[in-house]
């Protein structure tokens, strides 16, 4: 008797069966190629780490999230819940020669446990970037672009990207001078959108009128350039004014490419505060209720492993980039095979040197074997929508056949 887990997949894991395997390939392969094309290389680091790269003095990810293991010599092992970290510590280790800047990319999955980015996936494809070595607007700049031109390239439509600025939150939180405990919570009322009780927690904490009406309208300060505007106003920190400027420079590049209809703001984005150190992003579309990508300044992760390096970069999800383009009708059927082979016993030789020569010209071509489903090879080629059958026999020779497949 087959055991009832046997038949089934853990929580969070999934097949990729064939359409969606095939368009998974697709855009990973195209992913690829651009990263490539833009001056980036791929870089690939093990599945499984040492639990104590991910447990630096600045986590981005609770322990509580990760997949553990432990080796033969009680070492505590993880699977990698993330994989900037990884690299960061690739550069920091291995790289250190390398010339400045570096780009980097991959391809690869991650593992979690809990919700994750909104979804209960524990298995998580993604393809990033990571851009180090320089600190400026244009380096931000670049990486918010090459996320646009990858949704571009997709044929993702009607998606926008809602970049925020950490350094205006740390502004006003130096400003107000709240002990860390209290600085949490109020960061994760605003991330939480939650109002109500932002103005309740609000009104309990001694410090300035002013500045608790600037904290509560953080989450209230999304949409179009406006905001900045509407955020210079209320601001009196230089922390924040700064933050604010580097915003103006980095939107003022993307204007240039021509990408600010693709740009909204939203200084109410703190998740992840203890990791990023400037401006942060995510990519979202209408189809979904959570960020395709996501990414950001990272400046003192490197830090970490020994090398003092700005850096900044992104994620993309390749499960959500594959929902929403499914549901912008963006994927496409497998391919058919371009020609069916028959081949009589004796001319398996000549048949396989002709699918050969087919492949060289990038063909589809497979070799028909009866089945109790098909006996006849153009019975089958019409099921599969092969247009075409080629017959090896001893007699007649190479016998073409055109499949009608308006049948």
């Amino acid at each position: 008797m087959v055991g009832k887990l046997k038949l089934s997949l853990p929580e969070g894991v999934q097949d990729y069966l064939l359409d969606e395997c095939y368009n998974k390939r697709r855009i990973e392969d195209k992913i690829r190629k651009f990263f490539y094309l833009s001056g980036y290389n791929e870089i690939e680091t093990p599945v499984i780490e040492f639990f104590d790269v991910f447990a630096g003095v600045k986590p981005s990810i609770d322990q509580e999230q990760m997949f553990k293991l432990i080796d033969p010599e009680g070492r505590i092992l993880v699977l990698r819940p993330d994989i900037t970290m990884p690299i960061a510590r690739v550069v920091g280790t291995k790289m250190t020669n390398n010339p400045l800047p570096l780009r980097l990319f991959y391809l690869g999955n991650v593992y979690r446990y809990g919700e994750f980015q909104g979804a209960k996936q524990r298995e998580v494809a993604q393809a990033g970037i990571e851009l180090l070595g320089v600190n400026g607007p244009e380096a931000d700049a670049e990486v918010i672009a090459m996320a646009i031109q990858v949704f571009l390239d997709l044929g993702l439509d009607e998606f926008q990207i809602d970049v925020g600025q950490v350094e205006f939150f740390k502004g006003l939180i130096e400003e107000a001078g709240m002990p860390e405990q209290e600085v949490e919570e109020v960061r994760n009322l605003i991330d939480q959108k939650n109002m109500l009780a932002l103005e309740m927690l609000l009104k309990s904490l001694p410090i300035s009128e002013h500045i608790k009406d600037t904290i509560y309208r953080l989450p209230q300060l999304y949409g179009d350039s406006r905001i900045l505007i509407e955020a210079n106003k209320i601001s009196r920190s230089p922390k924040c004014k700064d933050a604010l400027e580097n915003v103006y420079q980095v939107y003022g590049i993307l204007r240039d490419y021509g990408f600010d209809r693709y740009v909204t703001f939203d200084l109410g984005m703190v998740q992840s505060f203890n990791f990023y150190t400037g401006i942060i992003f995510r990519g979202i579309t209408k189809e979904l209720g959570y960020p395709v990508c996501g990414g950001g300044r990272y400046d003192r992760l490197v830090s970490e492993f020994g090398r003092d390096l700005p850096a900044t970069g992104f994620a993309v999800g390749i499960k959500r980039l594959l929902i929403a383009l499914e549901r912008q009708g963006k994927l496409e059927e497998i391919p058919p095979v371009d020609v069916l082979v028959v081949a009589e016993s004796g001319q398996m030789g000549k048949a396989y040197e002709f699918m050969q020569q087919l492949k060289r010209k990038n063909k589809r071509v497979e070799m028909f074997l009866p089945t109790d489903d098909f006996a006849s090879p153009l019975d089958y080629a019409r099921e599969r929508r092969i247009p075409k059958v080629v017959e090896f026999k001893d007699k007649e020779g190479m016998v073409e056949h055109e499949i009608n497949l308006n049948i």
